[in-house]
């Protein structure tokens, strides 16, 4: 996870996991939870941000 994957997860939650993932579920996950508020949709941005970091380094 580099330090502008992270800021751009908690600034603009939806377009960092768009930049990451692409379009898909994860996606309109993060959409509707950044329409139901923003620290939600944030939380999940930089949990999906994490959990592909394990992935790679495994």
């Amino acid at each position: 996870m580099s330090l502008l994957n992270v800021i751009l997860a908690i600034v603009l939650p939806p377009v960092s996991i768009f930049l990451n993932e692409g379009i898909g579920a994860t996606l309109l996950i993060s959409i509707l939870l950044t329409l139901v508020g923003w620290i939600p949709g944030s939380i999940h941005a930089v949990w999906v941000l994490s959990k592909r970091g394990e992935r790679a380094r495994i």
